[in-house]
């Protein structure tokens, strides 16, 4: 066991040195989120995707730049495991007062396995579990910024209090109404609140930041009566002539859930103590792991150190084995899951099928296009990580067998006390969804003669067009479009998440078929005609994806137009205009009647 003395000056300077690089990132981060209020109010729109993109790589430059000043001024690979002890214990003594010390944990942890061989990832050196807790962080963290705002309406000036809620947010472009928008939320509001006896702590709690997304900006609140409390939001937008209105107002956790959907871009939002928002985010969405609320406000990697926490409890909490992910196999991503666990893991094969024509970088291309890109509700965030070593009795003999035939390259047995380790070298992680030719065929097979199942079929095609069309006014086209590659979540949305074929809607030609020339051309069943690589026949989509009687119908009624050359070359043209879709996370049918169409 390492000494617990702290004899070694070093290990404090290189603690320190590892807290100053830290702060660094969070400083930088802070700047950025804190500046989408502006890009906001400016409505630099390009300007605040932007941002979205960039942001997600600050946490990888801070750490290399860690590494590179402890490797320069200390040496740091070459020091022996006795002096990194005590760097991790001078540096859990320098979070005592920090205000976010879970982040900075993860930060050491980021930096530590950049230097440290992977045989000493374990706790003597680097922060398994938490050293310094987050409980009650703020209140006692030294001119800390309250995490959020608490009123105290009577019930006669509960429209006067929601008012003076939204103008605290001191927005510096004015509304287009705003007496005419709290009377809408006013009426929203009042029938929900309208059965509670008001108790002596009638309140209403607001985060002090508001919410940045792409072209919204989102108040997040509760309304607290007693033991009673009720989640909220209200979406801001630009109006065509540049004011602001309040668009809807969405209550309960699963308007929150969808709100902070693990499918959608992550937030902008100033936060001096996360760990605090992070709370009183998950008091409105108990559901939602913490991981995930991470992920939603931008701080990713401590999503991915909750996450791995998380799986490695379950782990040791559950029996069942790893196996091959039920559904059709891929011809690029072997994934397999663990029926107790509500994820998927997928890693890229050694060898693709012959008409795959890719390469592991370009794949790895793909899923990093995502990441960076708006997803628009419709495409799964991944976790990715390196090095992951799982205990060898948890797989199943057929999945050891397909990872050993698959990707070789990816897989290494090892064994540590006493135990043999499966280490996979690069992984991706995702939320299980049902695949949506299953959910389809399971639909099929129950008669959809039944209305109950034949009005389930409706909706589904339904949604899978509608998740073509926001990837479409997302600028993505999903290359591969059959209905395999796409999942149902549990609130039933549509969900992309194949993404080996993904190509910029813009970077794609979309082309109608040509009329043959020759009757030997008409009757050919080869494409006679040529083919770029980029090329894209909207009329050929139909063999492949609309092969029943019932779901080609209900396309055809509600999507036909997908099946045209035109609406895709009508969409890039606006987009190489530089205009931006939008794409809300809540139905139309919650927007107020008197609200404009945001530019």
């Amino acid at each position: 066991m390492p000494s617990e003395r702290l004899d070694a000056p070093q290990a404090w300077e290189i603690a320190r040195a590892m807290v100053d690089g830290f702060n660094r990132h969070y400083s930088l981060f802070r700047l950025e989120s804190a500046r989408a209020k502006h890009r906001f109010e400016t409505r630099d729109w390009h300007g605040q995707q932007r941002a979205q993109r960039e942001r997600i790589e600050f946490y990888d430059l801070r750490v290399l730049e860690c590494v590179r000043r402890l490797n320069k001024e200390f040496d740091a690979a070459s020091l022996p495991m006795a002096l990194w002890h005590q760097v991790k214990l001078h540096y859990i003594g320098l979070l005592v007062e920090h205000r976010q010390p879970e982040l900075a944990e993860t930060f050491f942890n980021s930096v530590t396995t950049k230097i440290l061989h992977r045989t000493h990832f374990h706790n003597d050196f680097i922060f398994v579990r938490p050293a310094v807790s987050t409980d009650y962080l703020e209140d006692h963290a030294r001119d800390a910024r309250p995490s959020y705002r608490a009123y105290y309406p009577q019930a006669q000036s509960l429209r006067e209090t929601l008012r003076r809620i939204v103008e605290d947010f001191d927005l510096q472009c004015p509304f287009e109404d705003l007496e005419r928008d709290m009377a809408l939320v006013h009426s929203a509001l009042a029938p929900r609140i309208a059965a509670f006896t008001l108790r002596a702590n009638f309140q209403i709690q607001v985060l002090a930041s508001l919410f940045y997304r792409n072209k919204g900006a989102y108040l997040v609140g509760k309304v607290i009566n007693g033991y009673a409390e009720l989640p909220f939001a209200l979406p801001i937008l630009h109006a065509e002539d540049a004011r602001l209105y309040i668009d809807a107002m969405l209550f309960g956790e699963d308007d929150l859930l969808a709100l902070f959907s693990f499918a959608r871009a992550y937030f902008m939002v100033d936060m001096d103590v996360p760990s605090a928002c992070v709370q009183f985010l998950r008091s409105l969405m108990p559901r939602k792991p913490v991981a995930e609320l991470y992920n939603a406000i931008g701080l990713a990697k401590q999503g991915k150190t909750l996450f791995y926490r998380e799986f490695l409890s379950h782990l040791k909490h559950s029996s069942d084995q790893l196996r091959i992910a039920p559904g059709i196999k891929g011809t690029v991503m072997l994934v397999f899951d663990l029926p107790s666990f509500p994820y998927v893991f997928k890693l890229i094969k050694d060898r693709f099928a012959p008409q795959k024509e890719t390469t592991r970088a370009q794949v790895q291309s793909k899923y990093l296009l995502v990441k960076h890109h708006d997803r628009v509700g419709r495409m799964a965030d991944t976790l990715e990580y390196s090095l992951v070593a799982l205990p060898r009795e948890r797989f199943s003999d057929e999945l050891m067998a397909e990872l050993l035939a698959e990707a070789p390259s990816q897989i290494e047995l090892s064994e540590r006390d006493g135990r043999e380790e499966v280490i996979i070298r690069h992984l991706y992680i995702e939320r299980r969804m049902v695949p949506l030719n299953l959910h389809l065929k399971e639909l099929l097979d129950a008669g959809i003669e039944r209305p109950e199942v034949g009005a389930q079929l409706e909706r589904v095609v339904i949604e899978y067009g509608k998740a073509l069309k926001d990837l479409v006014a997302a600028n993505i086209f999903p290359g591969d479009m059959l209905w395999k590659n796409f999942g149902v979540t549990r609130g039933g949305r549509v969900v992309f998440y194949d993404y080996d074929e993904i190509e910029y809607l813009t970077d794609c030609r979309f082309r109608a078929v040509p009329e043959p020339r020759t009757e030997e051309e008409a009757l050919s069943g080869e494409v006679w005609y040529p083919v770029g690589p980029r090329d894209v026949f909207p009329e050929t989509f139909a063999p492949f994806l609309l092969g029943h009687p019932a779901v080609r119908d209900i396309f055809l009624r509600h999507h036909g137009e997908l099946l045209t050359p035109e609406y895709w070359q009508a969409h890039q043209e606006r987009i190489r205009q530089g205009h931006l879709y939008d794409v809300f996370p809540y139905g139309v049918e919650r927007r107020f009647d008197t609200h404009r169409v945001a530019v």
